[in-house]
């Protein structure tokens, strides 16, 4: 069926396109700092193919368009792009050319190249233009043509910034800056652009709202050796974050003057940015006004990425409080879940929001960290599906329900997996789970190390479902922020690396996710996510031995476990885990019902 909605909208932009001498016009899913998640103003990509998903570029032609995603996306990007005309590429799939891959084969010589540079990170656009000189493609970085055609486009988002005290984040903004500073040093840097959201708040202490689930401020940092310069919308200041900024010593500017500031900055010696975080037009801007100058740039990696993902004393503490109370929560979903499916009308959606609720009620809440998923049967093979009131599935007592959720409270940001037996499932299904949950347990129990990154162990949890030849088209685990991004850098675990930061070593205070599942598509879904801290096992003549710790307490699914799967070592992994998850949530069940379900629920097997 066609839909005439975006090839309107296409045809509109092409238009546009032609009017502005420019033959191809690229569209990544990003904000103006290169976020994973990004606000309604900014998701053009989405309204010129309809594709919803967090990951995705969109590349239009005269007579052409084409989107490239991940396999996290490639059923969802199948069913909400039919009949829009837009060619699907799956990224990382045999035969299928990168996005740069394909405009080399495509474009012809002295053709020209658009997108808003605002948009596109620096990285990636000094890849266009490296690769795509050799036809001598020109790039248009200037033009903003969604603006031009979107005529009922969303406003920036304009939120107040609040602030975090000193004691509920185990360190000031003074000593953190005192660390970037030292960096700045060893660099023999006088200034540092920093352009990331998450790690400005975090190195300030501030939160806000200007991204759904993300409690961080659209905001630029230029930090000199006796200079903190912050830009943010004047309009988001409150009374407490003005007197906060005054008493740091952070002088303040505009959000939108971030471009002709630069481009005035009498610059000095060596400045620091990160090409990944930096828009190509800010890069431009940065690296040709300093040259003008007779001073340098350098690309970094954030250093304030590794400062944020290692927590401290503090933030560790108030996690694990925070995941005990939420491991809760979802236990008692679980419970109600099961045993209302029975007798109530339920569907994806409606589970959903009554989780939401039960969230919502616990002490400190803030937010959902992301909308959560609720996906039943086939739905669950898309990772990232997402129910809504006027589009769901009716929950019936049987097959699986899968609950990807989480929340960010004072003290902390959730994210945990569950998939849940409603009734009647297959023996495939069973062996599936049971394969699932040996690969999550085997990764958490596992030790590695010190130096050793998140590619030397994603094999513990990826081996028991590649032994029966499957795959998830996913990494395993990624890191969590503190009251922050519920997706963190710079560590992460897959057996694949995109880029440097995939080599990040895993170092203790870390917390990252641990989330094998199996994808069936047209049947159904299984992921389990635990959470875990990085924690230091022995130290002896061979090195110093990491591991992990759980943070998440829910029980695994029994009903789905078939132990013909199961070595004794699994048995025992199981076993334990259901017993710490008695101890640790236990106490804070009031409802004698659930005690005893749960005690079932965590039976030795």
């Amino acid at each position: 069926m066609e839909n005439k909605v975006i090839k309107d909208r296409l045809s509109a932009l092409r238009e546009k396109m032609t009017a502005n001498g420019i033959d191809y016009y690229l569209m990544p899913t990003s904000d103006y700092h290169n976020s994973e998640y990004s606000a309604d103003f900014f998701k053009a990509r989405e309204y010129f193919c309809g594709f919803t998903g967090s990951n995705g570029t969109l590349v239009v032609a005269k007579d052409w368009a084409g989107m490239w995603t991940d396999g996290r996306y490639f059923i969802q990007a199948e069913r909400e792009m039919k009949g829009t005309g837009v060619t699907l590429y799956k990224m990382g799939e045999e035969g299928v050319p990168t996005i740069s891959e394909y405009l080399l084969s495509n474009m012809e010589s002295g053709q020209v190249l658009g997108f808003d540079g605002k948009v596109v990170p620096a990285a990636e656009g000094m890849s266009y233009e490296k690769k795509l000189k050799k036809k001598q493609v020109k790039i248009k970085y200037d033009k903003d043509l969604a603006m031009e055609v979107w005529t009922d486009r969303p406003k920036l988002p304009c939120n107040p910034i609040y602030v975090l005290s000193d004691e509920l984040c185990g360190k000031s903004f003074e000593e953190k800056l005192a660390d970037v500073r030292k960096f700045m040093d060893e660099n023999e840097a006088g200034s540092y652009l920093l352009c990331k959201l998450d790690d400005i708040c975090w190195l300030t202490n501030i939160r806000g709202n200007d991204v759904e689930c993300n409690p961080v401020v659209l905001s630029y940092l230029f930090i000199t050796k006796k200079s903190v310069k912050m830009f943010v919308q004047f309009d988001e200041l409150t009374d407490e974050s003005r007197k906060y900024f005054e008493e740091k010593g952070i002088e303040l500017f505009e959000y939108s003057k971030i471009i002709s500031w630069l481009d005035e900055y009498e610059y000095e010696g060596l400045t620091l940015y990160d090409e990944r975080n930096v828009s190509y037009s800010v890069y431009r801007t940065i690296s040709d006004n300093a040259k003008s100058r007779g001073a340098n740039v350098k690309n970094i990696l954030d250093p304030t990425e590794m400062m944020k993902a290692c927590k401290n004393d503090t933030e560790l503490s108030n996690i694990r409080e925070v995941y005990r109370r939420d491991s809760a929560a979802l236990t008692k979903f679980i419970y109600w879940v099961k045993k209302a499916v029975k007798t109530e009308s339920l569907n994806e959606y409606t589970a959903a929001m009554h989780l939401d609720d039960m969230r919502r009620a616990l002490p400190g809440f803030i937010e959902l960290s992301f909308p959560t998923i609720s996906a039943y049967k086939d739905n669950a093979a898309m990772m990232h599906y997402e129910a809504t009131e006027e589009s769901n599935a009716a929950l019936t007592p049987e097959g699986f329900l899968l609950v990807d959720s989480g929340g960010t409270y004072m003290g902390g940001t959730t994210d945990v997996t569950r998939t849940i037996v409603l009734g009647p499932i297959s023996d495939e299904e069973k062996k599936h789970y049971t394969l699932t949950a040996v690969g999550m347990l085997s990764l958490a129990n596992g030790w590695f190390l010190e130096g050793c990154s998140g590619r030397n162990v994603d094999i513990l949890a990826r081996a028991p479902l590649w032994n029966i030849g499957i795959d998830y088209k996913c990494g395993t685990g990624h890191g969590i922020g503190y009251m922050l991004n519920v997706h963190e850098g710079p560590h992460s675990i897959r057996w694949k690396s995109r880029s440097v930061e995939d080599d990040a070593p895993l170092k203790k205070g870390m917390i990252v996710s641990d989330e094998p599942g199996v994808y069936i598509e047209g049947k159904y879904g299984i992921r389990i996510e635990n959470i875990l801290e990085v924690v230091e096992k022995v130290k002896n003549s061979d090195g110093q031995f990491l591991g992990f710790d759980q943070l998440t307490y829910v029980p695994l699914d029994l009903d789905a476990i078939d132990k013909q799967y199961l070595q004794a070592k699994d048995i025992k992994a199981i076993n334990d885990y259901h017993a710490e998850v008695y101890k640790r949530i236990e106490p804070l069940i009031e409802e004698p019902e659930i005690k005893e379900w749960l005690k079932e629920a965590t039976r030795a097997i």
